[in-house]
């Protein structure tokens, strides 16, 4: 399957291609073009669009692009998951409800990212991919030791 989104990757256009890959669909094909042609090339391309104005899996309301992957995909039994989606969403949309201290380190280290000049976004889905591996096995091990909430929270 094919997914389309703007390019200039940041934390959530990183975090949902990882999430599609590991959860969704592992040999999922992705589009990164200008904001202004998402929508067009999806419909050619026959991809599915994300983290776009207006689409699905899309930002509503506080809730960003990834939250919406794990709701419509049915990912959101897995408390480590909904940890990960409340580090995600902090980092990328600055109004997070749940206000997880994870969510600036995690925003800090996409910046750092960006900074590193890599050949476009496809080299840094791969170079970031292990961020959330870590963050993933961060959350399991919070959420198996009882503090569903993040070993930062009180």
């Amino acid at each position: 399957m094919k997914w389309i989104t703007r390019e200039r990757a940041k934390v959530d256009r990183v975090a949902c291609p990882w999430l599609i890959r590991k959860y969704v669909d592992s040999e999922a094909e992705f589009l990164f073009v200008p904001a202004d042609k998402v929508l067009e090339v999806a419909e050619r391309e026959g991809a599915i669009p994300f983290d776009v104005e207006g689409v699905e899996l899309g930002h509503h309301g506080r809730e960003c692009s990834f939250d919406a992957i794990v709701k419509k995909y049915g990912l959101d039994s897995d408390p480590a998951l909904l940890l990960l989606a409340k580090i995600v969403n902090g980092a990328d949309t600055g109004d997070s409800p749940w206000r997880q201290p994870e969510s600036a380190g995690l925003e800090a280290i996409a910046e750092g990212f960006r900074r590193l000049d890599l050949p476009g976004d496809h080299a840094l889905l791969r170079a970031e991919s292990i961020v959330y591996d870590a963050l993933l096995a961060y959350c399991r091990h919070a959420v198996a030791g009882g503090r569903r909430e993040g070993f930062f929270k009180p």
